[in-house]
Parts: structure tokens; C-alpha cells; sequence
């Protein structure tokens, strides 16, 4: 960049109202994020940020526009850096005589950072500083995206939890653990997770899960509870007896009271959904259906018999 005047597309006569609207405007058109691995609008971004490093600052547009210093902020004059420099009163030494190009910024103050990156993002993502000069500056720093994924769940583990290993594009394989209870069309979030941020030291996105549950064929569910129902030979129905049932942890086997009809609600407590925080463990409440099944011939007598009793 030799002219950085030229560089914002601006005549020497430009106001510091329309150098810091030219500078916002071109580095929100050339900034690396809107133009990924465009090399040139790279370039221009660079050449962009240190001309306002120069003439953002009142002091060093002086003397840039008095020919003390380049565009770079670097001195010059007929002997070349440190040399003679008319009009800047005597020689410019090494050694501190020279006023540099230190300076504090000049016009480019928070106030320009707020709004030109509140206009670029929507006023969300930004963190660090930014610095126009030099070489064009650092990248923002902004934190990774967050990665949408599902993961389907049988029924039993949805109810007494368990822990599923998974593999994520961005992190590799993980280890998810589902907590009991979890319903269907549920989000877990795995923190770091997902894409990588974009800066120095910016984190990582996060990983957000969809749990889908597989409806079961055995149970159903009501809050912390669950029902089944689970079919009973009439004797037993009849005289009471012992009846092997299902759970989601495994068989149990329970007891039927005698004359016990079909629709009998029998409760095993602590069966349900598992306990998880302050959350108690839920019940299984199971309905009994009667079954005839194979029909004893003795007991096929004894209603015939009963039969012919009450016609006569």
C-alpha cells in the first residue's frame, strides 16, 4: 500500500467522519469470513486495516500528509528511514528524537469496534480485541457451532438409564450417557463437542443429541410409572397362586390373590422408572387378563354338571 488514502477509496480532503464510514465499510465487505480462502479480499483487508491504522490517527495523518512518515507508519525522507525529514525539526534518530508511530489509536475507539462488528454479526459471536494495523490484524475470535446428532434409545434403557457410545464428526468417539427417564425427542448437550472455534482460544461448539425412544410392545408409560398387562390361566385366577411377570430389569415373580378377574391392577413398587436425582424410583403396575387356555376335562365336567343342575 502506498497511498492509504487510495486504499479507502478516499480524496486527501476526507473528513474523520468519512474516513472511519469508508474504513467500516470496507472491512466488513473484504473481511476473511465473508470471503473464505479468497486470497485478494484477504490482501485488501490487510491494506484496509493499516491505512485507518494511519489515517485514523489525527497525529499520524499529519504527518503522513506533512511526508514524514509512509504509509506503513514508517519514517522517511531524502536519506531514506531515520534520515532528514524537512519540516520535522532536524534529524529523526533511532534513539527516541523522532515522534514514531506509536500513537494511541486516534479515532478508532470501542465505540467504532461495538458498532462495526454489532453492523458485521448481529452483535453476537465477537470476542477479543481487534487490531487494524500491522498486518491486518487478528481474526475475531468466535465460538464453534453447535452440532445437531440423534441418537435411538430402546425402551428399557430409556426408563432404567444407561451409557452409549457414540461417533461424532467433530470429536471422534464419546461416551453419551442417557440418565433414566429421558423421553422421547429429548436434547442431552455434550459440552466442547462440536465444531472447533474459529481464533485463537475459542471454544469449541457444543454437541446437541435428540434421544428417540423405541416404543415398547410390553409397556407403557405415566410419568414415573409403567403398565403392563400380562395374561393369568383361570386357575390361578381363581384360587390365587404365583405368576412370573415382566420388568424392565429383568422377571419377577409376584403373587395373585384368589378371585382375581381380568382388569385386577396388582402394583410392584420401585419398578417403574429408575431413580435419578431427586426423582424416587416409579412403580409397575400390572393388569391381569384371564386366559382360559387348555381346559381341564375335570372342570369341563363340573360346569356341565352345574349346568344340567340349574335347568332341571
Amino acid at each position: 500500500m502506498s497511498d492509504p488514502y487510495a486504499a479507502l477509496g478516499l480524496a486527501r480532503s476526507a473528513t474523520d467522519k468519512e474516513i472511519r464510514s469508508a474504513y467500516r465499510k470496507l472491512a466488513k465487505q473484504f473481511h476473511p469470513d465473508h470471503n473464505p480462502n479468497d486470497k485478494k479480499a484477504e490482501e485488501r483487508f490487510k491494506a484496509v486495516g493499516a491505512a485507518y491504522a494511519i489515517l485514523g490517527d489525527k497525529e499520524k495523518r499529519a504527518r503522513f500528509d506533512r511526508g514524514e512518515i509512509d504509509a506503513e507508519g514508517n519514517e522517511r525522507g531524502p536519506f531514506g528511514p531515520g534520515g532528514f525529514h524537512p519540516g520535522a525539526g532536524g534529524f529523526q534518530g533511532g534513539a527516541g528524537f523522532g515522534r514514531g508511530g506509536g500513537g494511541r489509536g486516534g479515532e478508532f475507539s470501542q465505540e467504532d469496534l461495538g458498532s462495526f462488528f454489532s453492523d458485521m454479526f448481529g452483535g453476537g459471536g465477537f470476542s477479543g480485541d481487534f487490531q487494524p494495523g500491522g498486518a491486518g490484524g487478528r481474526r475475531r475470535s468466535m465460538r464453534g457451532a453447535d452440532r445437531s446428532y440423534s441418537l435411538d434409545v430402546s425402551f428399557e434403557d430409556s426408563v432404567l438409564g444407561t451409557t452409549s457410545r457414540v461417533t461424532l464428526p467433530e470429536a471422534g468417539t464419546v461416551e453419551v450417557r442417557i440418565p433414566p427417564g429421558i423421553e422421547d425427542g429429548q436434547t442431552l448437550r455434550l459440552s466442547g463437542k462440536g465444531a472447533s472455534g474459529r481464533g485463537e482460544n475459542a471454544p469449541s461448539g457444543d454437541a446437541l443429541i435428540t434421544v428417540h425412544v423405541r416404543p415398547s410392545q410390553v409397556y407403557t408409560r405415566e410419568g414415573r410409572d409403567l403398565r403392563a398387562t400380562v395374561p393369568v390361566d383361570l386357575k390361578t385366577a381363581i384360587l390365587g397362586g404365583k405368576l412370573v411377570v415382566p420388568t424392565p430389569k429383568g422377571q419377577v415373580t409376584m403373587k395373585v390373590p384368589p378371585h382375581s378377574d381380568s382388569g385386577t391392577v396388582l402394583r410392584l413398587g420401585g419398578r417403574g422408572v429408575a431413580e435419578h436425582g431427586q426423582h424416587k424410583a416409579g412403580n409397575l403396575y400390572i393388569t391381569l387378563q384371564v386366559k382360559i387356555g387348555k381346559v381341564d376335562p375335570a372342570l369341563e365336567e363340573f360346569f356341565a354338571q352345574q349346568n344340567s343342575t340349574q335347568e332341571a
